[in-house]
């Protein structure tokens, strides 16, 4: 409950901050979705487009559907309609530079959304996403700390992909330097997409035998792929960890599928982001923004002005705290399992 209360109140202290500060109106922000197939994202959409249009200003937005051709097709498309600022979730984080770069030659203002580019003029808005890696790897060495663990990371073009491990890894160490954990699997997921997770899984347990022990998947969408693959080989109940909060994930993690899903509360990063997006319109200087701190910890270590947030860990123990977040229903969070036998439900 403690790390839920700190996540809340690192994004109060940024929201409340930004209520005192000049609104900008009459403004257009718009966000270059890298692909609307994610569950997550709808919900982050909501809450920027509120956050935008309260303040009076204009909301747009395109979807590159998972192609960093038409993701830069879609921001040539919007320069030309003159927005004040633009939230970039890249698809690829390498590709989409060129585009950011005409943004700031056209005055646009840009700040990378969720998945980090590194470009200086940006502003980076997230979650701490080492601190998810860590705190995935913490919740699954608590209920098996030795072993053999695989890995399903994301996508090889998202720095997020590399952050997680980062993460993980920092936490693992001493288990694999030691030999009680080998990392008998390890593969990148085109897309994130949880079909792609399915078949690495599936060849990790071919590869292994089926002795593998733990999973640690990076996200939620890809670990649905990975409990169907642990599922049809009659190793449903091994820990999985994942991240996000998708309301799947939650129940999973209810019947025991999954050990933990770390969520990362995108009302606050939507909202967050947004009134960031109503500031720079209004000509708020980037590094003036409450809860703006120096970030370089990218793969080419540039120095951006960003904003992390404080992610929350869902396990058995607390899955009333996204139910009395109003984050997931009861009746969602523990479908198909007994009363009383997990807190909660």
């Amino acid at each position: 409950m403690k790390k839920f209360v700190g996540a809340l109140l690192a994004s109060a202290v940024v929201t409340l901050s930004m209520g005192g500060m000049a609104i900008a109106k009459d403004k257009t922000i718009a966000v270059s979705w890298k692909t609307f197939q994610e569950e997550r994202w709808k919900t982050d959409e909501a809450a920027i487009k509120a956050a935008v249009e309260a303040a009076g200003n204009k909301y747009i937005s395109t979807d590159a559907q998972g192609s960093a051709q038409k993701q830069a097709a879609d921001i040539e498309s919007l320069i030309s309609q003159k927005p004040d600022v633009v939230l970039v979730v890249a698809f690829d984080s390498d590709a989409i530079l060129p585009s950011i770069k005409a943004l700031s030659d056209a005055g646009i203002k840009s700040i990378a959304y969720d998945v980090q580019f590194e470009d200086p003029n940006a502003l980076y808005i997230t979650f701490d996403n080492v601190g998810v890696g860590r705190i995935i790897a913490q919740e699954i060495q608590k209920v098996k700390p030795e072993g053999n663990y695989a890995f399903i990371k994301g996508d090889k073009g998202d720095p997020n992909a590399t952050f997680l491990f980062q993460g993980m890894m920092e936490v693992l160490k001493d288990g694999i330097d030691s030999g009680k954990i080998k990392n008998v699997c390890e593969t990148f997921t085109d897309g994130w997409k949880p079909d792609n997770a399915q078949k690495n899984m599936e060849q990790c347990l071919t590869s292994t035998g089926n002795k593998v022990d733990a999973v640690l998947s990076e996200n939620d969408g890809m670990a649905s792929g990975v409990v169907a693959a642990l599922t049809a080989q009659g190793m449903a109940g091994i820990p999985v960890g994942g991240q996000d909060g998708d309301l799947a994930a939650i129940n999973r993690v209810a019947l025991g599928t999954q050990t933990v899903s770390v969520w990362k509360n995108a009302k606050d990063l939507g909202k967050v982001a947004a009134e960031a997006a109503n500031a720079l319109a209004e000509g708020t200087d980037m590094a003036a923004i409450p809860g703006v701190a120096k970030f370089s910890g990218g793969k080419k270590g540039v120095e951006m002005n960003s904003i992390l947030l404080a992610p929350t860990p869902i396990t058995k123990d607390n899955i009333n705290v996204a139910i009395e977040a109003g984050h997931i229903t009861k009746e969602q969070a523990c479908a198909g399992v007994t009363a009383g036998s997990v807190p909660g439900c």
